[in-house]
């Protein structure tokens, strides 16, 4: 094997560094795996529950693929963020891959880097939920498509609508819905209309569309009614864009800082790009991505229901754009300045994390007063050593873009990974996780009471409802909550969680 391609090894397996060494995030990572654990207990692969009530936020396919990750190789938290690992590995690789069919090598590698370094994408591709997943069908979605435009080669079409089935399976219209725009805005922007009709219509690829994605929701409405069909689409796909979900709102300029900060140590490209908008609308390939991304971002921002990880559905079309900035004249001082910025953000977070707790509830100070002293030396000295290389370049002229970008890209990569998450869990999450494997081997109905952590589920590998308690029930509580019980027997205290049982 080349340097080069020791180089995109390295970069496949990012998603994997201490991928098993935070627990399970609550809400999101504990919500799939608590569904996907649930199958288990129900003995039911076919519909998702939740503590007990069904789940119809989500299409199946994430949760026969953690199923099958956890049967093949038992229960653990690398087991449950596995296929999100290599669902993201896959997606970098479909990048390399794609860039270097339209670019050359050197332009594919610095894509492959900047999809598996970006700040917010680095955790999304590293969580047990169905966003990694759903981000390599649209990539691959995205790209077949256009390569179908470009060449006419029937095969692509077939590919991208293979794709878009997946998709469809991971987290329904979405997925067929920002490709779909994708296509058919550049071709507005060309007047081809056939283009349009043959990508949409052709009746080959759209059979095949419905042979994989029809199936599951067939069945599955078949089994539980129509109530299934009404609570996929009508509220957990409309509602969301015309309301708020679960307290996930916010205004329209909500991802714009969103996307500075995701995209960091790579948003210095993103700002000379958006001086560039003229030659990005004139090269046919960027216009497409370009035309990607902000519908992306358009569709989002009038969304009701935000999260900040929708927007990441629209950067495998920025990748070209970005990839494209790095033979600008300005690009060295873009890269050094907002890799700079990244790693003094890194420094600086610990302060920041401190000095928010007197506005936290007592609970909260409760679990996490202690966060800031979890940043031991090896964190300060790895975050001060990125930020003196990221100023190299401003120093040394002849060093190209792309090292520069390479550095920052996998040292911050590596800081999240091997710190900062496992610190945040630790300091978060680690009451949850040992209180649920406290309760594995206790007599009585294992209860929620007062918060939301379906993690505890996942752990205990016991059901776990929500309901009002009952004598002989265990129960996972907070602190402040505890005296609404009467007086429980506490058999687990730690940072704020109580777990006690009902006389």
């Amino acid at each position: 094997m080349s340097r080069h391609h020791w180089l995109l090894a390295v970069i496949m397996v990012l998603p994997f560094i201490a991928l098993g060494t935070p627990p399970l995030f609550d809400l999101d990572e504990g919500a799939f795996t608590a569904s996907t654990r649930e199958m288990f207990l129900r003995g039911d692969f076919l519909s998702s529950y939740l503590l007990g009530e069904p789940r119809h936020d989500k299409p199946i396919l994430i949760y026969w693929l953690q199923a099958a990750s956890i049967s093949l190789l038992g229960s653990g938290e690398f087991t449950w963020r596995l296929p999100s690992a290599l669902a993201s590995s896959l997606w970098i690789l479909a990048t390399y891959a794609f860039l270097h069919r339209l670019r050359g090598a050197q332009p594919a590698l610095a894509g492959a880097l900047i999809i598996a370094t970006a700040a917010g994408v680095v955790i999304i591709m590293r969580a047990a939920t169905a966003d990694a997943l759903l981000n390599l069908w649209l990539a691959c979605a995205g790209y077949a498509s256009w390569l179908w435009l470009l060449e006419r080669d029937r095969r692509w079409l077939y590919l991208a609508w293979l794709a878009l089935a997946l998709g469809f399976l991971t987290k329904g219209p979405v997925a067929l819905l920002i490709p779909g725009a994708a296509v058919l805005l550049w071709c507005v922007t060309r007047g081809d209309w056939r283009s349009a009709l043959g990508w949409a219509f052709t009746p080959g690829p759209l059979l095949l569309f419905l042979v994989v994605a029809v199936p599951w929701f067939a069945l599955q409405t078949w089994h539980e009614g129509p109530g299934f069909l009404t609570g996929f689409f009508l509220k957990h796909n409309l509602s969301r864009f015309d309301s708020p979900m679960e307290g996930h709102g916010g205004n329209l300029f909500y991802y714009l800082p969103v996307v500075l900060l995701s995209l960091l140590p790579h948003t210095g490209l993103l700002l000379l790009a958006s001086t560039r908008l003229k030659a990005i609308w004139r090269d046919e390939l960027l216009r497409f991505g370009l035309l990607w991304f902000l519908f992306a971002f358009v569709l989002f921002s009038f969304s009701g229901t935000k999260l900040p990880h929708y927007i990441y559905y629209g950067y495998a079309g920025l990748l070209p754009i970005l990839v494209s900035q790095l033979d600008h004249r300005a690009a060295r001082g873009a890269i050094a300045i907002s890799g700079a910025v990244t790693f003094a953000l890194l420094l600086a977070l610990p302060l920041l994390l401190t000095q928010a707790l007197p506005g936290l509830e007592p609970d909260d100070r409760m679990l996490v007063g202690d966060i800031g002293e979890q940043f031991d030396t090896a964190y300060w000295l790895s975050c001060s050593v990125g930020m003196l290389f990221s100023l190299v370049p401003l120093l040394v002229r002849t060093m190209p873009p792309r090292f520069a970008l390479y550095g920052n890209g996998l040292g911050m990569a590596a800081i999240v990974a091997v710190f900062l998450l496992p610190i945040v869990g630790q300091v978060q999450q680690a009451p949850i996780k040992q209180a649920g494997l406290f309760a594995r081997d206790l007599s009585g109905p294992l209860l929620l009471y007062g918060i939301n952590t379906p993690s505890f589920q996942t752990y205990a590998g016991r059901q776990v409802v929500k309901r009002p308690p009952r004598g002989g029930d265990l129960v996972l509580t907070r602190e402040s909550r505890l005296g609404e019980l009467n007086q429980p027997d506490v058999l687990f205290r730690q940072r704020s969680y109580v777990l006690a049982r009902i006389r």
